[in-house]
């Protein structure tokens, strides 16, 4: 069980002396630490981790580090100075030199280990030992625990450098991928969908790494040059980062009985989960299996919404395995995501992805997770069979409870009181054949148009439409009546209203992010910071210059181009 601080916070914590007290280390101090991993640490080769819930790491810094931005959203809800973000001692903590941290915060972090299911099948390979036992936080490591008004809130750094788990690769992350994890963050905070959050950015001025990337205007499908980038570190902050995938390694050791405190450490690490995650919700005087179903029911509630909100605002995740599924419940790991322009439920912003992780599969892909889940947990119930039965009614109803999710995200995003199935499939067919922008036709269509000349300027007008335009306007006029015949009573404006609190004006779209990310490299981060303002505003109608460049159709020439319209998994 975890301890709570009952420390009066500072009204603002404006240095890391401020923050230090309010430090609590719940996973290091209740979970088990590799019995091989060293304490200083120095911890930086890949090797096999056979048991334990972690193992202590220090980062490694980045040279030079230099300031890009932070949340300042976050910042204000942590009762954080912004002036902190900027001062030196919180610059070289969070780049990744805990050297001089004062006392209690600690000078090593930690790193964890997870299975890989894609799509629900067990995987293996990708451990360079072929065993399970070297894949896991392979350059992401968490530095602070804190309970903060009550809340615990865990930092990890990203791109802090090689882990036990790195397979041999630098443990580096390059100032463009950082720049799209921080503004995608808290962006999707600002979108009302649940998420990590990011804290800092960083970026080391001497410091850089060759990856693959694209060149200039290629439409390569994959990398077609190498590139020398400066290195930075992101700082992601959530209530843990235990994953699916994580649980996972703890259930197929206990299952092969691989030592003989594996079914003890998947038990821990699972009420582990339930205290940092789930704690509002859970009774703590319940057994441990009826804690593991009651698990189940809320995991299933939170995951099958927090999908149906990643649709409602067109992002797909591109790559969802059970390692980048948070076992809390929010959006986790922004590597190959992306924000559609046209609608296509095969969307899929990752080269390496396949159809299984693209839009509109994104319920199918919660579904295997969530079996994955089942899986890992099930063990935890021998011996009590009524435990058992529920956990599989509930992995059962799986489908059903996220096809209610989606119809109600469809209704509140069409402005009706029910989900009207005939009406959507000719919407769908509509906006395919047309095809449309999805935020902006959504958004138009919050403005109750009485015709379709506004929707219009959703439109991309592809081949079809330009084949029959008269026969599609016809269609969309005919779709248009109907549905004003069915949207709900009321006023205009309260409707108005309702429907732009679920339809964005702005998304973060990724040909908005490559000239920031560009700019950034060459040290003007001018254009990252108004991205960040505007899209932490993304309900908001904000002044004409806003809207004239970032509510607007993607560019033609830009469709199929890499790094605007596709992307590897490159770091």
């Amino acid at each position: 069980m975890l301890t709570r601080h009952h420390l009066e916070m500072p009204t603002t914590v404006a240095t890391l002396d401020d923050l230090a007290p309010l430090a609590d280390y719940s996973l290091m101090d209740t979970l088990n630490c590799d019995p091989e991993g060293k304490a200083n640490g120095a911890d930086h080769a890949p090797r096999q981790v056979f048991s334990g819930h972690y193992v202590p790491v220090s980062p490694t810094p980045i040279e030079n580090p230099e300031y890009v931005a932070h949340g300042k959203n976050l910042f204000h809800e942590l009762g954080f100075a912004d002036s902190m973000a900027q001062s030196s001692d919180f610059i070289r903590m969070f780049s990744g030199d805990l050297s001089h941290v004062p006392e209690p915060l600690r000078n090593v972090g930690w790193a964890c280990g997870y299975a890989l299911s894609i799509y629900g099948t067990e995987f293996y390979q990708q451990c360079p030992f072929q065993t399970g036992n070297g894949y896991g936080d392979g350059r992401a490591i968490s530095v602070l625990e804190a309970v903060i008004n009550k809340q615990r809130w865990e930092m990890q750094l990203k791109g802090a450098g090689r882990t036990p788990y790195c397979r041999g690769a630098d443990g580096r992350a390059v100032l463009r991928s950082s720049v799209r994890e921080f503004l995608a963050q808290e962006h999707m905070h600002a979108l009302g969908v649940p998420t990590s959050r990011s804290l800092s950015l960083y970026v080391s001025t001497t410091e850089k790494v060759r990856r693959p990337w694209y060149s200039e205007g290629s439409r390569s499908v994959d990398p077609d040059i190498l590139v020398s980038e400066p290195v930075a570190i992101s700082t992601r902050v959530a209530p843990s980062f235990i994953r699916v995938g994580q649980l996972e390694l703890f259930s197929r050791r206990a299952r092969k009985q691989e030592h003989p405190q594996a079914m003890e450490e998947l038990e821990r690490i699972v009420l582990h989960l339930i205290d940092r995650e789930y704690d509002d919700v859970i009774d703590r005087s319940r057994t441990t299996a009826e804690k593991v179903v009651s698990l189940a029911h809320e995991f299933r509630r939170r995951l099958t919404s927090l999908v149906a909100n990643w649709i409602r605002v067109g992002y797909c995740q591109g790559n969802f395995n059970s390692d980048n599924c948070a076992a809390g419940g929010f959006t986790l790991d922004y590597g190959p995501f992306g924000f559609c322009d046209v609608f296509d439920p095969q969307y899929q912003p990752w080269t390496g992805g396949g159809n299984h992780f693209a839009f509109l599969n994104q319920p199918a892909a919660a579904e295997r997770n969530f079996h994955s889940f089942c899986s890992a947990v099930r063990p935890l119930l021998a011996g009590h069979p009524e435990c058992l039965q529920q956990l599989e009614d509930i992995q059962s109803d799986f489908p059903k409870v996220m096809q209610a999710q989606m119809e109600t995200m469809w209704a509140a995003k069409l402005g009706l009181d029910a989900f009207d199935a005939a009406l959507f499939r000719e919407l769908a067919t509509l906006m395919m054949q047309t095809p449309v922008d999805y935020t902006m036709f959504f958004r138009e269509l919050s403005s109750l148009p009485d015709g379709i000349e506004p929707l219009k300027k959703s439109f991309y007008k592809g081949s079809t439409y330009a084949a029959d335009p008269e026969g599609l306007d016809k269609r969309w006029s005919a779709w248009l009546t109907n549905w004003q015949s069915l949207i709900q009573p009321g006023t205009r404006e309260e409707l108005s209203s309702q429907m732009k609190f679920v339809n964005p004006k702005y998304s973060l779209r990724e040909w908005f992010v490559v000239p920031a990310y560009q700019q950034a490299a060459e040290g003007n981060y001018a254009l990252l910071r108004e991205l960040q303002e505007v899209m932490t505003q993304p309900y908001a109608e904000q002044s004409e210059d806003v809207e004239k460049k970032y509510y607007k159709l993607k560019p033609l020439e830009l469709f199929g181009v890499g790094g605007a319209s596709h992307l590897s998994c490159s770091s």
